[in-house]
C-alpha cells in the first residue's frame, strides 16, 4: 500500500509508475493504486479488445489495452487513467507510457468501480477534445451504456441484450453486442425479498 504525504509531480508519478508492479492511477498530484479485476471482467475486456482490434486490423485507429494510460488535462488538474480499453487513431510516441488523443474509451463496469466509471472518469474523459464515444460496459449483465459526442455535447444510448451491435463511425466498424459477451458467465442476480 503505498502511503503518500505530499503530491507527486506528473513527471515523478510516470517515472515511478514504470518501476511500479502495481498500477496506480494519478489525480492532480494524488496516486491511488488500483485493484485486481474478477475473471468476468478480463473476459469482457479481452472480448472488446479483440473486436476492435480485429475490425481495425490495417486500418490507422488502433486499440491499447489497459496498460496503456490516457493523460486527461482537465481545467484545473492533470489526470492519469487507465481504461480498460482505449482506441487511437492519432497516436504518442512509442516510448511514452500514456495517449493523449483516444477517440473511444471502453471501461467494463462492476459494482465497485460504477460510481467512478459514471461520474468522476465520465466527466474526465468528455474534457478529451479527441474523444468520440465513451462505453461503459457492465459485467454483471449485458448492457452497454454509450456516451456519444454531438454538436451539442455528449448523448446517452443504452444497448441491452447481446442483440445487434453499437456504431462506431468514428472509426468505421460496429462492435456486436455478442462478442463483447463471448463466453461470459454472468453471477446470478440477487432476489430482494
Amino acid at each position: 500500500m503505498l502511503i503518500q504525504a505530499t503530491l507527486l509531480t506528473p513527471e515523478e508519478y510516470l517515472a515511478a509508475e514504470l518501476l511500479s508492479p502495481v498500477k496506480h492511477e494519478y489525480l492532480g498530484g494524488v496516486v491511488h493504486a488500483m485493484a485486481g479485476a474478477k475473471n468476468i471482467h478480463n473476459e469482457i475486456t479481452g472480448n472488446v479488445f479483440l473486436g476492435l482490434g480485429t475490425r481495425l486490423r490495417g486500418k490507422k485507429c488502433r486499440p491499447y489495452n489497459s496498460d496503456t494510460k490516457v493523460r486527461v488535462r482537465m481545467p484545473n488538474q492533470l489526470r492519469f487513467y487507465y481504461p480498460d480499453v482505449q482506441v487511437v487513431c492519432d497516436p504518442n510516441h512509442q516510448d511514452d507510457s500514456f495517449q493523449d488523443r483516444p477517440v473511444v474509451i471502453v471501461e467494463v463496469q462492476s459494482p465497485s468501480t460504477r460510481r467512478v466509471d459514471e461520474s468522476e472518469k465520465l466527466d474526465a474523459y468528455q474534457t478529451i477534445s479527441s474523444l468520440e464515444v465513451y462505453l461503459i460496459v457492465d459485467s454483471t449483465h449485458a448492457c452497454v451504456v454509450v456516451y456519444r459526442r454531438t454538436a451539442t455535447g455528449f448523448t446517452r444510448e443504452v444497448f441491452r441484450g447481446t442483440e445487434g451491435s453499437i456504431p462506431l463511425d468514428c472509426i468505421g466498424i460496429e462492435l456486436p453486442l455478442a462478442e463483447i459477451y463471448d463466453r461470459a458467465d454472468f453471477p446470478p442476480l440477487e432476489v430482494v425479498e
